[in-house]
């Protein structure tokens, strides 16, 4: 399933300030965020996707990037995947509203326990060609799930958490300086209100076990060396039944021996000896996908670039392809034999060439007509 636009998300237009952009996002997070619905999942996807929305529109260079390219320009490619550059946008409240400004809250009142949980990475190291044309592979992922014995509420079978005696079963206790009061995270409960006399023995009262889990990637063609997969819930446990966070698989990849990378675009040298550049040749060229046949001109110069249409790295979201840019360098031979040396002062003798320097715009002409 292909992303939704983020101007759509919002709800803004694409002329929209960053005070709209903010106001917009304040009102969708306060209206979808975990703490507000617990359990309902598609107020948790509404969350994250605005999150996700609001931090590439919030930042000025990732939003001229997403005008001009969609999704692919800041790393999108369909459902989970981000590309490099991207930063997590976490949890950004604090930079727009206040806590208490998001829960209707004016303190002393107890804090939702429920937390999501934190986020993992991964990291996949994949082969220049399977970067280019996608691979299907498992990565391994140690995380800590919710205990099974006893729903991750790390009670005993028949028991019940007790209230925090010191906090009342608020989860804060307030301090009287002066004119001011102070509300403080009970140390008693760790802000829970509630504390566990009855431990459940397989976790031992933490609620969450640590399994080890076989995660399967599909990472789509044309990926690079940054970029991330991202898998929503598989990162740990939340806390007091909040959702899991999510698991983010970085990729790696490795340098091919010849080809260089520029976007979907790839380059590569090849040497032509200097009476294949004079006569001009057929010459055989590697691809990623076997030997291309290109016929260098007569009177090539070293230098001088062919463009191979569609024989780059597939566009993410599989809409086109780039190209090849094989660039030619005429090779000058530092050993002679006394026949060649013999045809070369031959040939030297019936083109006499003035070593003149050649004027600033002729050489930027013949330097555009390659590029």
């Amino acid at each position: 399933m292909s992303k939704r636009d983020y101007y759509e998300v919002l709800g803004v237009g694409r002329d929209s300030s960053e005070q709209e952009l903010k106001s917009a996002y304040r009102k969708l997070a306060m209206a979808n965020h975990p703490d507000r619905n617990p359990g309902d999942h598609a107020a948790e996807e509404r969350f994250k996707e605005a999150n996700e929305a609001y931090g590439v529109l919030s930042d000025g260079a990732k939003r001229a990037r997403y005008d001009q390219f969609g999704h692919a320009g800041v790393g999108g490619a369909g459902s989970g995947f981000e590309g490099a550059g991207f930063q997590d946008v976490g949890d950004i409240f604090g930079d727009i509203f206040g806590f208490s400004d998001l829960f209707g809250q004016q303190g002393g009142g107890r804090r939702s326990r429920a937390q999501r949980g934190p986020d993992l990475r991964e990291d996949l190291t994949l082969d220049f060609e399977q970067a280019v044309f996608g691979k299907t592979t498992e990565v391994t992922v140690r995380r800590h799930e919710n205990c099974d014995t006893c729903r991750g509420s790390g009670v005993a079978a028949g028991k019940a958490p007790v209230t925090c005696r010191t906090c009342g079963g608020r989860g804060q206790v307030r301090y009287q300086q002066g004119f001011f009061s102070i509300a403080r995270t009970c140390s008693g409960c760790n802000g829970a209100g509630q504390v566990i006399q009855d431990p459940c023995t397989k976790c031992r009262g933490e609620g969450k076990i640590l399994k080890q889990r076989k995660v399967t990637v599909e990472v789509p063609a044309g990926v690079d060396d940054g970029n991330r997969i991202r898998f929503a819930g598989m990162g740990e446990a939340g806390a007091q039944g909040g959702p899991s966070g999510d698991l983010y698989v970085v990729l790696h990849v490795k340098e091919h021996p010849f080809f260089a990378r520029e976007g979907t675009n790839l380059h590569c040298v090849i040497p032509i000896s200097f009476s294949q550049a004079a006569l001009g040749s057929q010459i055989s060229v590697p691809t990623l996908e076997g030997e291309h046949d290109l016929q260098v001109p007569e009177g090539t110069q070293t230098g001088s670039r062919f463009k191979l249409r569609n024989k780059g790295v597939p566009e993410l979201q599989g809409r086109g392809r780039g190209d090849l840019f094989v660039e030619v360098k005429v090779q000058t031979p530092k050993k002679l034999t006394a026949r060649q040396r013999e045809l070369l002062q031959e040939f030297q003798s019936h083109t006499p060439i003035a070593n003149e320097p050649v004027s600033r715009t002729l050489f930027s002409k013949v330097k555009d007509m390659f590029n």
